[in-house]
């Protein structure tokens, strides 16, 4: 078990300074291009792959082979300070890749991991398809299904999912589907999509208040046919674990065991969600410092005012909080000593002070705040969205309350 240490060691300093180089030269400069035309930024990302930072390598790295857990939010926070649309476009991938290590079999993990981002001269996308029209949080009312062809060794998927972030545009896509309706989210499965597949498609691409860089869209399966090796984790394993869950409905033990996809996922990728919105804070906070310090009003700088002074360093200090809260839930997951809801907590705050922050620095910086001339107004729009996806601000509060209270409430 690694040590947990506040002190950076030389790998992490020189990987927060190389992605910090790439955010400030390669993404702040095309934020604003690609916030206007709400498109993909393909460019950036193929720039983002020839460096190695878009890349399997590389996440296997940041999941994998740190024993700290803090590769991945020292990478993320850097990045999102660059611009958090772009930024997730570049780590949108992961959340498939986390789907797919996280319930995969090691052989399913070598095969499609990878081709989730392809190579330097071919860029690949992965996506992960949970959330529908009619179930968000409540992931225990997904109603696309999944029905095994023993015939031919098929899985048929049908159903529609939503807000999927590279949905559609994605060589591989990972949908949890629903196997036995009675089980609810015990009764969910996650399947592998391969490149091409027939049957799956995109429906509406959504117009968004921030992240517009970010592809997000509907995801059509109508009779989408998938061999029976792109269920994840094997039918073995969904076998036992869906009789344990039907033997738990009448008789309370055994308890029903094993993994809710999408819920394993969530769990392992809050606190780099966390991180995320760490760095789209800080940005708006240096960018109201430097504003505060060169802008003057009644003949000295707004700096020098004690309202402007107590906002940026509350600013700073609701930062710095969130940022240790990330770094600890990041070491506890990477390390399996997950107590109570660590991630929940990492993001609920970080969340909240990411959308607060950025509505300080536009007061900071008054009616210019305001305009699209400065990026403190796109900052703000893309903050929100850290209150809502992965868990909304109400349902990391839920799992923090059950963790705390041992009760089950709803």
């Amino acid at each position: 078990m690694a040590e947990f240490s506040l002190a950076l060691n030389d790998d992490q300093v020189q990987l927060r300074d190389w992605i910090h180089t790439f955010a400030k030269d390669v993404v702040r400069p095309a934020a604003e291009e690609w916030d206007e035309r709400e498109e993909f930024p393909w460019p950036i990302v193929e720039e983002a792959a020839k460096i190695g930072l878009y890349s399997f390598d590389f996440m296997a790295q940041a999941m994998m082979g740190d024993p700290s857990g803090l590769t991945m939010p020292i990478a993320l926070e850097e990045l999102f300070w660059g611009d958090a649309g772009i930024g997730l476009s570049i780590f949108g991938s992961g959340l498939a890749a986390a789907g797919i290590a996280g319930i995969g079999t090691p052989e399913q993990v070598m095969e499609w991991v990878p081709q989730c981002y392809g190579t330097p001269e071919k860029i690949a996308l992965g996506a992960f398809c949970v959330s529908e029209p009619d179930a968000g949080s409540d992931v225990s009312s997904l109603r696309t299904s999944a029905k095994y062809d023993e015939a031919t060794d098929e899985w048929v998927l049908n159903g529609t999912k939503a807000w999927i972030t590279n949905g559609g545009i994605a060589a591989i896509h990972v949908v949890v589907a629903t196997v036995d309706p009675e089980l609810r989210s015990r009764g969910q499965a996650s399947f592998i999509v391969p490149p091409d597949t027939p049957g799956l498609s995109q429906g509406q691409k959504y117009k968004k208040h921030g992240i517009r860089a970010s592809h997000t869209a509907e995801v059509v399966l109508d009779d989408v046919r998938i061999p029976g090796s792109c269920l994840l984790g094997g039918k073995e394993k969904l076998d036992e674990k869906l009789a344990r869950a039907r033997e738990a409905k009448t008789n309370p033990q055994p308890k029903p065991s094993g993994k809710q996809p999408a819920m394993a996922t969530f769990e392992a990728t809050r606190p780099a969600v966390a991180a995320q919105a760490v760095g789209v804070a800080r940005a708006a906070y240096e960018y109201a410092l430097e504003y505060a310090q060169e802008r003057k009003a009644f003949g000295k700088a707004i700096i020098e005012n004690q309202a402007i002074a107590f906002m940026l360093s509350d600013m700073i200090t609701e930062i710095d909080a969130s940022r240790l809260l990330v770094w600890r839930a990041a070491w506890l997951s990477r390390n399996g000593e997950y107590v109570n809801a660590e991630g929940s907590q990492s993001k609920l705050k970080a969340g909240r002070t990411a959308v607060w922050v950025t509505e300080r620095a536009i007061q900071i910086l008054g009616g210019y705040g305001y305009t699209r001339e400065y990026p403190v107004e796109r900052m703000h729009r893309d903050a929100k969205i850290f209150d809502i996806f992965e868990g909304t601000e109400q349902i990391q509060q839920l799992v923090i309350a059950r963790a705390i209270s041992g009760l089950r409430i709803e």
